[in-house]
């Protein structure tokens, strides 16, 4: 299969549908700023993201609803490809 399966009309329909459903973010609860698309949603930390329940990288699929899970961008950023049972708040420092 040629190029990139994020790019492709599967995985653009999923996150679609993910987006309609307007849940909060699974990893922190807080509201996702749905509203903000764009280019700008790329940037903004609030933003929607198309998260995965089991990480790419652990063998999660890209394409399955099951897998598929509502994030703020910087959730998903910060989460990393820790599973659920790894979870842990998003921190903005650590103190020692």
């Amino acid at each position: 299969m040629a190029g990139n399966p994020r790019n492709g009309r599967p995985y653009r329909r999923l996150t679609a549908q993910q987006r309609a459903l307007g849940l909060p973010c699974w990893w922190c609860g807080g509201e996702i700023a749905y509203w903000i698309t764009g280019p700008e949603a790329g940037r903004h930390p609030a933003s929607f993201t198309l998260d995965h329940a089991v990480p790419l990288s652990r063998g999660g699929d890209l394409l399955d609803p099951a897998n598929a899970r509502s994030a703020h961008r910087r959730c998903n950023s910060a989460r990393g490809n820790r599973t659920d049972a790894a979870r842990q708040p998003v921190r903005a420092s650590r103190r020692w």
